[in-house]
C-alpha cells in the first residue's frame, strides 16, 4: 500500500511566497537605512544589525526560491519531487546565521580594545525603526513558521534581528545618556549570541531531516505497538519513519498476517490508524503472510 502523496501544498506554498516576498521588501529597505545609519553614527551594533538584516534578505530570497523549486513535479529520477529543496534552504540559512555570528564576535572583540565615539541618539532612532520593521516581518511570517522548516528558518532570522534591534536601542540610549561607548561592542556580542542560538537549533533540525531521522514528535516504538495491536497483525518489521519535508512524514513497514486475512480492509484500517493517531500521510506497507521469506514471490 502506498497511500498519501507528497500532498497538495500549493495553496499553502503560494501564501508562504506572498509572506516571504512582502517581508523581503521591508527588510531590504531598512537594511540600507541601517547601513547608512551605522556609518553616520560609527556604531558597530547598527552595522552588525544591518549585516544580520543582509543575512535576513538572503534567507528570505533563498526561502522564496526553495518554495518555487519545491513545487516542481516529480521526475523519473526524483520520484519524491523536489520537496527537500526547502530543507536545504533551511540548512543554508542556519549555516549563514552561525557565520554572521562569528563575524560579529570578531569585530566586537576588536572594538573592545579601542571603543570609538558613537552617536548614541541617532543610533537609538535608527535601531527603533529596525525594531518596527522586524515586528512587522514577524507578524507577516507567523502563519507559516509552524508548518514549514523553511519558513521557520526565515522567521528565526527576523526574530534574532528583532532582538538585535533591541540591543542596539539599549546601547544607543546608554551611549547617548551616559557616554558609555563600550556598550556598543558589548551589544554586538549579545546579538551574536542570539544569532548563534537560533542558527544552531535550526541547523540541528535541518540535518535531522536530511539524515532521515524519525521526527521528534513521533515515538517509533509507540507506532510499532499500535500496528501490532491491530488484531489481524501478527508482527511488524523493517519499520522506517522519516520526514520528506516539513509537515510531510513518511512510513514504510512490513506487516505479517495470517494467510486468511483480507488485505484490503487491513490496509484501510492501518492507514486510518497511522493518519489519525500519528499524522503520518505517506504510508507504504508490504503485507506478508506468515512463513513468508524475503526473496520469495508470493501471489
Amino acid at each position: 500500500m502506498n497511500r498519501g502523496s507528497p500532498g497538495d501544498k500549493g495553496s499553502g506554498a503560494a501564501e508562504n511566497q506572498r509572506r516571504l516576498a512582502l517581508t523581503l521588501v521591508l527588510v531590504v529597505i531598512y537594511m540600507v537605512a541601517e547601513i547608512v545609519g551605522g556609518l553616520l553614527t560609527n556604531s558597530l551594533a547598527l552595522l552588525a544589525d544591518a549585516g544580520h538584516m543582509l543575512s535576513d534578505a538572503a534567507a528570505l530570497g533563498l526561502a522564496l526560491f526553495a518554495i518555487w523549486f519545491a513545487r516542481r513535479p516529480p521526475t523519473p529520477q526524483h520520484t519524491y519531487g523536489y520537496y527537500r529543496a526547502e530543507i536545504l534552504a533551511a540548512l543554508i540559512n542556519a549555516a549563514t546565521l552561525v557565520a554572521v555570528a562569528l563575524y560579529i564576535f570578531v569585530a566586537a572583540i576588536r572594538r573592545f580594545a579601542s571603543p570609538p565615539e558613537v552617536e548614541g541618539g541617532l543610533m537609538l532612532l535608527i535601531a527603533s525603526g529596525g525594531l518596527l520593521v522586524n515586528l512587522i516581518g514577524l507578524w507577516i511570517l507567523r502563519g507559516g513558521k509552524d508548518e514549514s522548516l523553511n519558513i521557520r528558518g526565515a522567521w528565526l532570522h527576523v526574530l534574532t534581528d528583532m532582538f538585535g534591534s533591541l540591543q542596539a536601542m539599549v546601547a544607543g540610549a546608554l551611549i547617548w545618556t551616559l557616554g558609555w561607548d563600550w556598550v556598543d561592542p558589548l551589544a554586538s556580542i549579545l546579538i551574536g549570541l542570539l544569532v548563534t542560538y537560533s542558527g544552531w537549533d535550526l541547523l540541528k533540525q535541518s540535518v535531522s531531516v536530511l539524515m532521515e531521522s524519525a521526527p521528534a514528535s513521533i515515538d517509533v516504538d509507540e507506532v510499532r505497538d499500535a500496528i501490532i495491536s491491530v488484531p489481524e497483525v501478527d508482527g511488524v518489521h523493517d519499520l522506517h519513519i522519516w520526514t520528506i519535508t516539513s509537515g510531510l512524514v513518511a512510513l514504510s513497514a512490513h506487516v505479517v498476517t495470517r494467510e486468511d486475512v483480507a488485505t484490503g480492509p487491513l490496509l484501510q484500517k492501518l492507514r486510518e490508524l497511522l493518519e489519525d493517531r500519528f499524522g503520518i500521510g505517506h504510508i507504504t506497507i508490504q503485507i506478508e503472510p506468515e512463513g513468508f521469506e524475503e526473496g520469495e514471490l508470493v501471489i
